[in-house]
């Protein structure tokens, strides 16, 4: 088995002590299974199936991916991973590859399906507390706020039994939801928190917390990497 943690620049520098790395080896993955990998490395991985996608944390999508100027001096692109991206999740949904998200990649997941962004939240919509929680002095480890399952029958909703609290560390979220994608939870404001694929595909959820940071303290937000892994090892032993 083999899967690719896709990463920014400075995040695949930190290797094996990148806390998404960690998250996978914490849920039962063995580092060979494991690679991070990062818009340097396009050439490498088009010349490879993958078992299992992780998109990762990190920069925002450049707007003009869903239709729109950059609005907001706190937009911070890297076209780069972009397209790296793009082109990874568009080989994955051919090969009905495993996905999962987190943070940026519940957000380059909806561009992908053709959906939109708020660019920041306090500018362009009413949240009623703070993304973003550091700006609290709250740690990356703890929580913050509760999300709300919407979809009981959902992967989440496998895992989760109606709500549990999270970390919270954006300034960013979805806004139009893109097609054959489906809401699975939203906060407690009512921002989308978690997607789905609409559709009958092997595994593909996306949150907008950091679930990595959590897996020494929550058992839901570890099993999120269990049941990832599960289904990247069913596709695998078919191969």
């Amino acid at each position: 088995m083999r899967i690719a943690v896709s990463v920014g620049e400075k995040e695949k520098a930190r290797g094996a002590e990148s806390p998404y790395f960690r998250a996978l080896l914490a849920a039962g993955a063995e580092e060979s299974e494991l690679e991070l990998v990062s818009a340097t490395d396009a050439a490498h991985v088009r010349a490879r199936d993958y078992d299992g996608i992780l998109f990762t944390g990190g920069e925002d999508v450049d707007p003009s991916f869903y239709g729109e100027a950059k609005q907001h001096e706190n937009v911070h692109d890297y076209r780069p991973r972009d397209e790296f991206e793009f082109a990874l999740l568009d080989r994955a949904l051919a090969l009905r590859t495993p996905i999962l998200g987190i943070c940026r990649g519940v957000q380059m997941i909806n561009v992908g399906f053709g959906g939109t962004l708020y660019q920041d939240i306090k500018e362009d919509a009413q949240p009623q507390f703070e993304h973003r929680q550091t700006e609290l002095g709250k740690s990356r480890q703890e929580s913050s706020h509760s999300v709300l399952v919407t979809d009981e029958n959902s992967s989440l909703g496998a895992i989760v039994q109606g709500a549990c609290r999270v970390n919270s560390l954006h300034h960013q979220a979805v806004k139009r939801l893109g097609r054959g994608l489906k809401v699975t939870a939203r906060s407690e404001d009512g921002f989308v928190e978690a997607v789905e694929s609409a559709d009958e595909y092997p595994f593909l959820m996306a949150v907008q917390w950091h679930p990595e940071e959590m897996v020494n303290s929550s058992p839901e937000q570890r099993e999120i990497f269990v049941r990832f892994l599960d289904k990247c090892r069913e596709g695998a032993a078919r191969r």
